[in-house]
């Protein structure tokens, strides 16, 4: 069956603005938010070959050297489906853009 890398996507202004809430409310946030995912891993579990996990603070390295990065990656998982139509619906109703402040999901097939 083929596999896909899912990619969780947030902006940091997103980030930045769910980190300026008071400590209560992303508190609260936090822990509906992880009991939902927990939930939707049990129902997709049979497609969920590798869990993956959240990322930080992207380091680049090019020919010029290694430096800091910005970009909107900050997990991925990696499953597989019937298709890339099938793949993508298993995220549709994600918390991480249900709950959490995520503005995506970028599902790619493994080509190799």
């Amino acid at each position: 069956m083929p596999r896909f890398l899912a990619v969780y996507t947030m902006k940091p202004e997103d980030v930045a603005s769910f980190r300026s809430l008071p400590k209560a409310e992303q508190d609260a946030i936090d822990a509906a938010g992880v009991k939902k995912w927990a939930a939707w891993e049990e129902r997709n579990a049979s497609s969920i070959l590798d869990r993956g996990g959240m990322v930080g603070k992207t380091t680049r390295v090019t020919k010029e050297g290694v430096v800091n990065a910005v970009n909107s990656f900050c997990g991925y998982l990696v499953i597989e489906a019937e298709n890339a139509d099938a793949a993508a619906r298993l995220f549709e109703d994600h918390p991480h853009i249900t709950v959490f402040p995520g503005d995506g999901v970028d599902v790619m097939p493994f080509v190799t």
